[in-house]
């Protein structure tokens, strides 16, 4: 467990104040540092391409622009947002049960709902006004509130909470699987029937609608009607009927994403506490562990998503034909495997000391994450929307991995520059300062 914390278990609420830089732990800025520039690796698909960016056959894309695509959708997809969920999950402890300095004598647990209440303020600025519909704030700010129920367990009983989220999320991702194809068994079922014998009554016209209708909607013409109609809009609407697209698209989803996937980001808050008390997160525990991590992890997590993919593949990217041909649907598991599998990886290299230059370039930027991740949805408005650039569905896949290198190039030296001067992100510094309702010293 990180020496620099009271005791865990207590009962007494501690006092809160902002953590000084003095007991900054490095790791957890660098891990936020991996974090937040490998989410825009995920997150640049929806900036950059229309919502047929996950389907390669509808860009056309071969060479390199494919091989790409299996990397990204192999390899990192959605490993980084765990990652950030398990940094977030330890961040609850580090808010509650840091020292910080303790002079005001206030409730830490008070600071921090107002901290989470605000992180919904901000939620609102990305999606309304950077216009970024795939926005992850809210959902940290509404689950932290409930995380910080369990922040005083013991790491087994953390451990067993992401199980039970695994385990919850893989059934649910399965029955809405086997939900899909009761509407085609039923929907085929009727279709075969000879309607000059036996007259369609309004319950087998209703499911022989939803099979035709999920039938058309994979189909690659609908598809590209969809993909074209989406470049269209965002390359043409000016900044009011952008919003309006982008903001429904967000809420759209809200509700759907909030009652289900929701189990996603609690299952790795679970484990980023877990991990912190048993100084995993922090690199206390011995090399083995990790090792175990990274090759269980990735050897497993990989061949999940390896097998899902061919499935995919061989059905040529249609939703329809998958969902009739796949038995079970391992995505939770592949992906809980691999996050942990990139985390162990992650973390040999930091063990074994060769590349503390690495861990150092990734510190600022981690440190700076609230204000990076805010700055992503800035930059890549203006690059991609009409409202900009408008280079929305313009670029292939290997040009738009090219911007993310830019970007995170620009964001490295932006960090490490900043915060030679300043104590903390200009984002950051804003939060600090709303949640204690006191300005916080800002210049070194």
């Amino acid at each position: 467990m990180p020496k620099n914390l009271d005791t865990l278990s207590g009962s007494t609420a501690p006092m809160a104040a902002p953590v000084i830089q003095s007991e900054r732990i490095s790791i957890l800025d660098s891990l936020r540092g991996f974090a937040i520039l490998g989410i825009l690796l995920m997150n640049i698909s929806s900036f950059a391409m229309p919502v047929s960016g996950y389907d390669p056959s509808l860009l056309h894309e071969t060479g390199i622009n494919y091989y790409t695509w299996y990397f990204i959708m192999l390899v990192p997809f959605g490993t980084q947002r765990a990652l950030f969920s398990m940094l977030f999950g330890a961040g609850i402890i580090l808010f509650i049960h840091g020292r910080g300095n303790k002079k005001d004598g206030s409730n830490a647990l008070e600071y921090f709902f107002r901290r989470q209440l605000w992180l919904i303020v901000f939620s609102v600025f990305d999606v309304w006004v950077l216009l970024w519909h795939g926005d992850i704030l809210l959902d940290y700010a509404v689950l932290g509130m409930l995380m910080v129920a369990f922040r005083n367990l013991p790491p087994k009983k953390l451990l067993i909470g992401a199980a039970a989220c695994l385990i919850f999320m893989t059934i649910r991702t399965n029955i809405d699987l086997y939900n899909n194809k009761k509407i085609i068994f039923r929907g085929e079922s009727i279709a075969a029937l000879d309607t000059t014998v036996q007259k369609l009554n309004d319950i087998q016209k209703a499911d022989l609608n939803a099979m035709l209708s999920f039938k058309e909607s994979a189909t690659r013409e609908s598809k590209l009607k969809k993909r074209d109609l989406t470049i269209q809009k965002v390359q043409e609407f000016n900044y009011e009927r952008l919003q309006e697209e982008m903001t429904g698209r967000y809420t759209g989803t809200l509700v759907q994403y909030l009652y289900f996937e929701l189990w996603d980001v609690l299952l790795f808050m679970f484990i980023g506490m877990a991990f912190f008390k048993l100084g995993i997160l922090t690199g206390e525990s011995p090399t083995r562990v990790y090792i175990w991590l990274s090759g269980i992890g990735l050897s497993c997590g990989l061949f999940l998503m390896h097998s899902r993919m061919q499935v995919s593949i061989h059905n040529g990217f249609n939703a329809y034909n998958f969902t009739k041909d796949i038995l079970f649907d391992p995505f939770e598991p592949g992906r809980l495997l691999r996050s942990l599998g990139i985390y162990g990886l992650i973390m040999l290299l930091y063990k074994s000391g060769l590349f503390n230059w690495l861990f150092f370039i990734m510190r600022a930027p981690g440190q700076m994450a609230f204000t990076n991740y805010l700055m992503q949805s800035a930059i890549c408005a203006i690059i991609f929307y009409g409202i900009g650039f408008g280079l929305y569905g313009m670029l292939p896949r290997i040009e738009v991995y090219g911007v993310v290198g830019l970007i995170w190039l620009f964001q490295i030296i932006f960090s490490h520059i900043w915060l030679r001067y300043f104590r903390f992100g200009p984002l950051e510094w804003l939060w600090r300062s709303l949640t204690y309702w006191k300005m916080q010293p800002m210049r070194k």
